[in-house]
Formats: C-alpha cells, structure tokens, sequence
C-alpha cells in the first residue's frame, strides 16, 4: 500500500488485514485504550483486531480528507509502531480531532510527535484551518504529547463523545518543530 507521509524514520499508511496483531498491541493493551475518545474496550485477539481494522478499511473511502486512520509504520523494518487518527467530532462534525496511539514499547522514542507533526502539516496542506485534540485531564502523557506539538490549551468541556475533556488547538501558525 502507497504511503501517505513518510519522514525520516516513519511512514503514514492505511491499514491493511494484515495488520491485525500490530494494531492489537495497540488497541489491546489497556494503558492504551482506557484513554481513547470515544472510550474503546481493549480489542480481545487478533480476530476481533481484523474485524475492527475491517470496519476501517471499509470506512475509509467514505471520508473526505483530511479526515482518515493510518499505520503509523517505521521505515527501517516495516514494523507498525502506532496510529494516527483524523475524525470530524460530534456533535456537530465540525472540529477535526487529531489523534495518536502508539504500542506501549514503542513509547519514548519520539515517534508519536513525527507522525503527529507530518500529518498536521499534511492536513494544514489539505483544506484544515485547526486541529483538536481532546484528552482526559488525567492523561499525562496525551496532554504532554499535545503541547510538544505546539497545541494551545483551550479548555475543557463535555461537548465531545460524551466525556469530560481537555481540548488543545493547533494551527498551522503554532505547528512546532
């Protein structure tokens, strides 16, 4: 499958069944999931993976861009790292969110800010003037990831999916790095 983004240590790609047991140490693994928005029970097994993956294959199509989900895949060897997410929010889809998950081993070694940075830029090329990122106020990390790409904090509020959340907003003039 053709890259969307690459970088020098990454590649943005759609996802592909084959992806199921890379995505399932992602979406598997609590210390993941319990942050995601819209809340996601941990994905059970490789099966149950693939027909999520399935879902967004399917989906993918019926998006207008920016709004998709990709692999986030290092270059080196091939192997699926993260994702990364662009999704118009309810209530109103209007607000795009941007949205990074990666496997717990592959934290620390800065990946999730280059893929994060890439399809910002990326996006801000498409037709978004803002991106959001909204984040449970007792996540560290995700409020940490937000503000070393550059985001602006700009409250909280329970308008999205539900949840109370933090939201952060990034525009192309306060991308970072």
């Amino acid at each position: 499958m053709a890259a969307l983004l690459t970088t020098d240590r990454l590649r943005l790609r759609g996802w592909t069944g084959d992806d199921a047991e890379a995505a399932l140490a992602i979406y598997g693994d609590e210390r993941v999931s319990r942050w995601l928005s819209p809340p996601m029970a941990p994905v059970r097994d490789t099966a149950q993976m693939r027909t999520v993956l399935e879902g967004w294959i399917a989906g993918h199509g019926d998006l207008t861009p920016p709004c998709g989900r990709w692999a986030v895949e290092r270059v080196d060897d091939d192997a699926v790292v993260g994702a990364l997410v662009l999704r118009r929010m309810p209530p109103f889809y209007e607000d795009i969110e941007i949205a990074w998950q990666l496997a717990p081993e592959h934290w620390g070694h800065g990946y999730a800010i280059e893929a994060a940075r890439a399809l910002a830029r990326w996006a801000f090329g498409q037709s978004a003037h803002e991106l959001f990122a909204v984040v449970r106020p007792a996540n560290a990390k995700g409020i940490a990831m937000a503000r070393r790409l550059g985001m602006e904090w700009v409250g909280e509020t329970d308008k999205y999916y539900d949840l109370h959340l933090q939201v952060y907003r990034l525009r192309p003039t306060d991308l970072a790095g």
